[in-house]
């Protein structure tokens, strides 16, 4: 058996150009080219640690498989919802993740002329948490890293690129090699890939991975102590280019700007070219402490199942949606939620394996109607056609006076709820019910 690698501790920084510094160390590499564990799980992203962290908790054998030195620091995901901060509570984090956090985090979609035509701001907590929160992820991801600090029977193994994998009906064996080019074979139980859009998990089983891909970029400006210092997060429809502002913990102003057909990340990141993106946005551009930026372009894609034998999906491995609504991470926690509790419970044989036929079946209909609002929210903010920005603004002046349409985008009921028809269902009698 090889030893358990040390998990090193990452400590939040107050320095802001550091927020997203490179501070992770890798963990010593195993003495041995034999692996064995209950679960493995390739990608230590956000929710391959949840699932890491919920494992770990229960007693179940977890070895997590990352291929990069370090956890990722580029910035990503900024919304977090109540669910998900139950995710963080269930597996006795949420204090730990709550100071990287704002609640209360509104939403506003405003027209070319400043008009604020949908203002999302639910400030309902019936469920115990904020219903939308701001927060940093990276440091979020620090948080669920060092929670595994905490469990002997977890291991990570960074600087792992993961070739392959072959499965039984008994286990699934997955072909490692370390950064000196030596391979490893990890045996396990069951494999979770948590590994991204690009998923070699999901490829190697040929799963389809339908849907679109925008035909439009955008880049992403994380600025550090804040310029503007104006709260919550904007939309702003400017039918020349759109853009986002958004007010983060810690005091980081994200921008985020539609990249024009010709442009190039090379291009955009040149200092004139980002002085002249952000003098659309800041009246001094010159004075700004600049974190990072990135171009990312935003698909719509479901996996056609998530569940072959052995080998599970979860996160963008499963499903990749637009950012709009701040719904792929929260998306990615309710897998994480759905999931490790039941292959816990397969693993400790207090259930049987066809428990996990239901992840499936309550997790893909949810996932599909996220990616469906948050491409129509895409569709609000930077229409494909110039009259459509005009209908929707005059549409929107009209139903802002209507008080039902109102308060549904205000209380945020345009949401759609996890309803499920089949899975893990308990039908109450009629016994029940007299």
């Amino acid at each position: 058996m090889s030893t358990s690698p040390v998990i090193s501790i990452l400590r939040p920084t107050r320095n802001p150009k550091a927020l997203y510094g490179d501070t992770h160390e890798s963990c010593p590499t195993p003495s041995t080219l034999d692996l064995t564990t209950d679960v493995a799980i390739v990608g230590a992203g956000p929710v391959g640690l949840m699932i890491a962290n919920y494992l770990g908790q229960c007693g179940v054998a977890v070895t997590l498989v990352e291929k990069l030195d370090s956890l990722i620091d580029y910035p990503r995901a900024i919304g977090l919802d109540d669910e998900s901060l139950r995710t963080f509570q269930a597996v006795g984090l949420a204090d730990k993740v709550l100071p990287h956090t704002t609640p209360w985090h509104a939403m506003r979609f405003l027209t070319p002329k400043g008009r604020c035509f949908a203002d999302i701001q639910p400030k309902t907590d019936e469920f115990g948490w904020s219903r939308r929160n701001a927060f940093i992820q990276p440091l979020a991801d620090r948080v669920l890293f060092e929670g595994l600090q905490r469990f002997d029977n977890v291991k990570v193994l960074f600087g792992r690129e993961f070739e392959g994998f072959v499965q039984s009906d008994s286990d699934v064996v997955l072909n490692l090699k370390d950064k000196n080019g030596r391979g490893e074979l990890l045996r396990a139980r069951y494999l979770i890939g948590c590994d991204g859009g690009n998923s070699l998990v999901r490829r190697s089983l040929d799963i389809s991975f339908e849907g679109k891909t925008a035909p439009n970029q955008w880049i992403v400006v994380d600025i550090a102590n804040d310029p503007l210092s104006t709260p919550h997060v904007y939309l702003c429809c400017d039918p020349v280019r759109p853009y986002v502002s958004a007010a983060l913990p810690h005091a980081i102003r994200r921008f985020e700007f539609m990249v024009m057909p010709g442009e190039t990340e090379a291009e955009l990141s040149k200092p004139e070219n980002m002085r002249k993106l952000l003098a659309k946005v800041l009246p001094n551009p010159d004075r700004i402490e600049l974190i990072r930026s990135r171009v990312y372009t935003h698909n719509a894609r479901l996996a056609g199942r998530f569940r072959e034998g052995r080998v599970l999906l979860a996160g963008d491995a499963a499903h990749i949606m637009p950012v709009w609504q701040g719904q792929g991470y929260n998306s990615g926690m309710r897998d994480a939620s759905n999931l490790a509790w039941k292959l816990s419970l397969v693993i400790k044989g207090l259930a049987a394996d066809s428990l996990l036929d239901s992840y499936e079946q309550e997790r893909r209909d949810h996932a599909k109607a996220m990616i469906d609002l948050s491409v129509l929210a895409g569709h609000v903010l930077a229409p494909p056609k110039r009259w459509q920005g005009t209908l929707r603004d005059g549409v929107s002046w009209l139903l802002n006076y209507v008080p039902p349409v109102k308060r549904y985008f205000v209380e945020m009921r345009f949401k759609p709820m996890p309803q499920y028809t089949e899975g893990a269902l308990i039908v109450p009698s009629e016994k029940a019910h007299r």
